[in-house]
């Protein structure tokens, strides 16, 4: 019972602004310093990404983080690796398409732990749901640099998609400063970003201005 209560907890707190470290786009700096910067100006969840470096140099800097965020009240997700998010205790795993099936992930996971899934379609969202998706990641939203052949769903799917689920949205792909109140408006509980935060060289200030663009009204043109 108290795993289900933390779980649910966790879920409840994964709102605002998602910072995914993805260790490409970090070009080889420092993942502590940076993470640190995230969350000082704001983001509620950050999430470990790298599709290019070995587990086992992953798994100290995983540590790093994990205690990071846990002293900071922040969520820690580790992307893909299911064997890592147990090892180093993360508050969970967001896995795509081509990953591990979603019930075989929640079976391994402990209960308290969250598991988000990547879609592109409603019927995808649906069937996230009914499996036991925590959170759902519905994108690529706008054209991105950062996933080579991501397809790109537009704003009127995420908003299709909020119609048909009740877990928590996460939206991702493209959005910056510029569009991120209209992924927000489409029922967005939360918005991941890689570039629009690592790519600026004030990192701190780039996550203020999303989360405080982030709330604010959406604006007819």
């Amino acid at each position: 019972m108290t795993a289900r209560i933390l779980r649910r907890d966790k879920i409840k707190r994964l709102t605002g602004l998602y910072v995914i470290l993805d260790r490409q786009a970090l070009a080889g700096r420092d993942e502590l310093d940076a993470a640190d910067q995230v969350i000082e100006g704001g983001a509620r969840v950050v999430q470990l990404r790298d599709k290019e470096g070995s587990k086992g140099e992953l798994w100290p800097i995983a540590q790093k983080l994990k205690a990071l965020c846990g002293r900071s009240g922040v969520l820690f997700i580790i992307n893909d690796y299911l064997d890592l998010a147990l090892a180093v205790d993360a508050d969970g795993l967001h896995i795509g398409q081509r990953d591990l099936p979603l019930s075989v992930v929640r079976s391994q996971l402990p209960i308290d732990r969250i598991v988000g899934l990547s879609v592109t379609t409603q019927a995808q969202a649906v069937k996230a749901q009914k499996e036991g998706a925590d959170y759902i990641a519905v994108g690529s939203i706008f054209s991105t640099i950062m996933k080579e052949g991501a397809t790109v769903v537009g704003v009127e799917t995420l908003k299709q998609v909020r119609k048909v689920v009740s877990s928590r949205l996460v939206a991702i792909g493209g959005i910056n400063e510029d569009n991120i109140g209209q992924v927000v408006a489409a029922g967005a509980d939360s918005v991941a970003v890689i570039s629009a935060v690592l790519g600026k060289e004030d990192v701190r200030g780039a996550v203020q201005q999303l989360v405080e663009r982030m709330h604010l009204p959406e604006v007819d043109s």
